[in-house]
């Protein structure tokens, strides 16, 4: 293998940023990285028939096709990067092999490939001999009236490469079952996601279903050390039969011995998995005193949701706060970043659900939910006109409502009162006949 060596001197430090073309954080990134004075190089699954769409003069790539974008990065010339960030899960084996045609420090190929694929992270965390549930794996063509008859229940059908509990379905019988899988079937083979050319998409995994309480887990690694930035509470009940996330807030209100029961289980489970320089998201369930580790993602958490972590450094306490990107920009250019910590206030997100299927035609009550006290901002992202489909089809939200107070319990009061303070004016959808 050739690595192609970065070259030294006074330039402009570049950092290499691979995103869908549909992601929330790209702005904050560039943000970030104007404020640090360093450069950043775009690669995303824009069109590349198109000149320039986005005038960001991204490199055009295709996350399914990773040896013809990795050659179209580099054919893209200029300077090699020095460092990368991979937002979102499809990038995330496309910056592996990058970093390591570079010879840049990141999460190997093949622990990024794990990390996204549901059934080989189970796979992996069972060979390591930490809890996971009983699991397997099924052909989405396969005849679910067959399967139920041998399956044990309550489960969990889900697909094994879509992420924001996308296509999760809680299953409490057989007929249940039937239904569901037919349910993850026909999104299986719907145009959105069979455009990603993904045979993962081939397989639904089944498992048992886990009780107890969720928990998410931001971090970063350092040569295969974990060090976590926040723990995130979900105050919402994920018992199903969806599983869409509402509310996330930090600190954690777990006790201490649980909060060490989960950084341990996910460092763990990163180990395990393979992932040993970069930024990860972990979700797990606490059953007891056992720490389940449902994922880990070798990529940062999604969405706006980041705007709810801001750090500071002990040593500059009239800096300016740095933002999670802006950590992981330090983070992928090699620059230490253990001296930042996250802001003494609590803070939290509530990313708003939608309430139901049709044409979403506006949100009333927007500036009454945004003056409640604590509430930092009420953002609706959802487009006047669009089709809102919720879970388990949906793949997006309405918005988001971030607020920060002295302790997470005002927070989860603030979201909440915000939210109520939302009216959703959503039409019918009409059909078209030909």
């Amino acid at each position: 293998m050739v690595l192609l060596r970065r070259a030294d001197g006074d330039r402009l430090k570049r950092v290499l940023l691979l995103a869908t073309t549909t992601g929330y954080q790209i702005r904050a990134f560039g943000e970030a990285a104007a404020k640090l004075g360093i450069r950043l190089i775009f690669a995303s699954d824009r069109c590349d028939q198109i000149e320039d769409p986005w005038w960001d003069q991204a490199i055009p790539v295709r996350f399914h096709d990773e040896e013809r974008s990795v050659n179209a990065v580099i054919d893209a010339g200029g300077p090699p990067p020095d460092g990368i960030v991979a937002v979102g899960d499809r990038p995330v084996v496309l910056g592996a092999r990058l970093a390591q045609r570079y010879g840049l420090p990141w999460h190997s190929p093949e622990a990024a490939a794990v990390s996204r694929h549901k059934m080989l992270t189970r796979q992996a965390l069972q060979r390591a001999g930490l809890p996971t549930p009983v699991f397997e794996s099924v052909a989405i063509d396969a005849d679910p009236r067959a399967l139920a008859g041998r399956l044990s229940f309550p489960l969990v059908v889900k697909p094994q490469a879509l992420s924001g509990s996308r296509g999760v379905m809680r299953v409490n019988d057989e007929a249940e079952f039937v239904v569901a899988f037919e349910r993850l079937a026909a999104l299986l083979h719907s145009p959105d996601v069979r455009k990603e050319q993904d045979s993962a998409h081939e397989r639904a995994l089944i498992e048992s279903f886990i009780p107890g309480r969720e928990y998410a887990v931001e971090g970063v690694m350092t040569n295969g050390a974990l060090r976590v930035l926040a723990i995130f509470d979900k105050p919402d009940p994920l018992d199903g039969p969806f599983f869409e996330e509402t509310i996330y807030l930090t600190p954690s209100s777990a006790p201490a011995d649980d909060q060490r029961r989960i950084e341990s289980a996910v460092e763990r489970a990163a180990c395990a998995i393979g992932l040993s320089h970069g930024p990860i998201h972990a979700e797990c369930r606490l059953d007891g005193k056992t720490a389940y580790v449902l994922e880990v993602a070798a990529r940062p958490i999604g969405g706006l949701c980041s705007r709810v972590l801001r750090f500071c450094d002990p040593a500059d306490l009239d800096g300016d706060p740095v933002s999670l990107e802006e950590l992981l920009l330090r983070h992928a250019l090699g620059r230490d970043v253990a001296q930042l910590l996250r802001e003494s206030a609590a803070s939290g997100v509530m990313m708003i659900p939608i309430p139901k299927r049709g044409v979403f035609r506006r949100v009333e009550g927007v500036p009454e939910a945004a003056c409640v006290p604590g509430v930092e901002e009420v953002r609706i992202t959802a487009k006047p006109d669009a089709s809102l489909i919720p879970l388990p089809e949906g793949k997006s939200y309405l918005g988001f409502i971030f607020a920060r107070g002295a302790t997470a319990g005002i927070v989860e009061t603030a979201l909440r009162e915000a939210h109520g303070r939302l009216r959703f004016v959503i039409d019918r959808e009409v059909a078209v006949v030909t």
